[in-house]
């Protein structure tokens, strides 16, 4: 038997990234693809979602993408949160302080950029522009103005940067000179609209591995599906990393396999040909 079919056959969990991997272009999962998360669950393989959105909104979202009764496992906040069903178990690691979100945010104050906090199914900002208003749509949330200055008297998981697609490079490069001698964070671009800060201790794998670990697999036994950089670590890690056709090359370089784009049931054509068939 080769590698590839060794861990095809000793797959048992299933986690989808959501924007760019599971919704199409149009913000719905595809009917194809839901019809092949429904024969997975049959055949025994639990199906999970692990995204940077935080686990509150995605759990309010499921019902508007007609996946709702059938997501067992969830990694929120690209790892800093799990949650799983049967248990109603969840967990948050590694919170940001509020006063280093502080100075991250007065680093960045000259530039045209805004910022967000996802919190209980609600995008919370400092001000209203377009900037919120696009990624309100995008992520199919509202949003809500609040004084931040009180919203940080507590540690939150991460901050959302969200600026143009044509500011983007700067920020990057004003990220990279951001320092802070007592505490450290992590920062990456997830979206061509989000740029965003988080403890570098947290990632998906780290979500994945604990959530792999209460149901008594390893890593060895998961399939993920992912698009962005931030997908590259789970890519890395799983046994079966499968990448969209419309990923980024960083993450495709350590694919085991590229599948459709998002927009042509590439999670759902591969369920089909690769799992469910062989079950």
């Amino acid at each position: 038997m080769s590698k590839r079919r060794f861990f095809m056959k000793n797959v048992k969990a299933v986690m989808c990234d959501i924007d760019g991997t599971l919704l199409s272009s149009n913000g719905i999962v595809t009917p194809k693809t839901i019809e092949a998360i429904k024969k997975l669950r049959e055949h025994r393989i639990l199906f999970g979602i692990s995204t940077g959105r935080d686990v509150p909104s995605v759990k309010h979202l499921l019902k508007v993408w007609g996946i709702d009764g059938l997501v067992d496992l969830m990694v929120g906040s690209n790892g800093g949160e799990i949650y799983d069903y049967a248990d109603d178990y969840y967990e948050m690691n590694y919170p940001l302080p509020g006063n280093l979100i502080l100075e991250i945010m007065k680093h960045f104050e000259d530039m045209d950029v805004n910022f967000a906090i996802h919190g209980d199914g609600v995008l919370y900002t400092p001000k209203e522009d377009e900037l919120i208003k696009i990624l309100s749509k995008g992520d199919q949330l509202p949003y809500e103005v609040i004084d931040f200055d009180e919203y940080l008297k507590e540690d939150r998981l991460k901050l959302l940067i969200v600026c143009k697609p044509e500011t983007m490079p700067a920020v990057i490069e004003r990220a990279k000179t951001f320092k802070n001698e007592r505490f450290k964070c992590a920062s990456l671009q997830t979206t061509q609209h989000l740029f965003e800060f988080m403890d570098p201790r947290i990632s998906k794998s780290f979500g994945l591995q604990k959530l792999m670990e209460m149901h008594g697999f390893t890593m060895e036994n998961l399939c993920t599906f992912g698009d962005a950089d931030n997908d590259y670590d789970m890519t890395l890690h799983a046994g079966v990393g499968v990448v969209m056709a419309n990923g980024s090359e960083k993450t495709k370089s350590v694919a085991d396999h590229i599948t459709k784009d998002n927009d042509h049931d590439g999670i759902g054509v591969f369920l089909q040909e690769h799992l469910i068939s062989r079950s």
